[in-house]
């Protein structure tokens, strides 16, 4: 079937396949039957992170449950730039905004770090999941990020994988973005984006940042940007120059 982007995108976390029946959660049964409005018999679009892309049948809708049959597949599975996007936890819709965007723009992993001047402390990462799957089910991905437990910058570095490269955007220096990254392509090389929090990083973390092997300072430009704005332009500088901003959208030509 042609695909039709008008329609209803579901993640569920079971194997899909033809003829597969899934089990719907709460969020979806109330969604459907609440929100959208949708009776027994209607179809939208499912996926799972792993078997691409379905059309699935509601086979039944109640007040607390539901259940879909999957009928026919519309996309193979496709993956997302190897990038982490490790960033300083910020208050409220902000860190919403800073996982729903970073999904959209396309990465694997989502870490938060804990600096010396983080303001939030408690990071309710279930919600930041739900954040990352209502994202990636709006625009058309087909993969969710893994949403990491917070751990300190010291941890982080001392964890860092050795064959995984550093971007580090440093607001106190640090060589243009778009120059430093072009430079960086063909290299073939994972990488993970480093950004701060709202006070920026002390001298002695920014030290301990640059003094990694394979750690990249880069600098987004002349004005200091808030903690959820660089952690944004950072990807769009990423995906523009090393990501996958060159594949053309469903449907288009290259």
């Amino acid at each position: 079937m042609a695909y039709d982007p008008s329609k209803i995108r579901l993640y569920v976390d079971a194997p899909l396949d033809g003829g597969a029946r899934v089990a719907l959660a709460p969020e979806h049964v109330h969604y459907l039957r609440a929100v959208m409005r949708q009776r027994e018999g209607d179809r939208f679009y499912i996926f799972n992170g792993r078997d691409g892309e379905w059309v699935a049948c509601l086979a039944a809708l109640g007040k607390k449950t539901g259940e879909a049959v999957v009928e026919e597949f519309v996309r193979a599975q496709t993956g997302v730039p190897d990038l982490w996007l490790a960033f300083s936890p910020i208050k409220g819709a902000r860190l919403d905004f800073v996982v729903q965007k970073a999904t959209e723009l396309g990465v694997a992993v989502l870490q938060p770090v804990l600096t010396e001047r983080t303001v939030v402390r408690n990071v309710n990462v279930t919600r930041l999941r739900a954040n990352a799957v209502e994202a990636a089910e709006q625009c058309e991905c087909l993969s969710v990020p893994e949403i990491r437990e917070p751990q300190t910058l010291r941890n982080l570095l001392g964890g860092w994988p050795a064959g995984r490269g550093l971007i580090f955007c440093d607001e106190g220096g640090g060589e243009p973005a778009l120059d430093t990254l072009m430079s960086l392509k063909g290299t073939g090389e994972s990488w993970g984006v480093l950004t701060g929090p709202e006070g920026g990083f002390s001298d002695v973390e920014r030290e301990l940042i640059r003094s990694r092997d394979r750690a990249v300072p880069i600098s987004l430009g002349p004005r200091i940007m808030r903690a959820d704005t660089a952690a944004v332009a950072a990807l769009s500088l990423f995906q523009a120059t090393l990501g996958d901003w060159g594949t053309p959208p469903r449907g288009g030509s290259a």
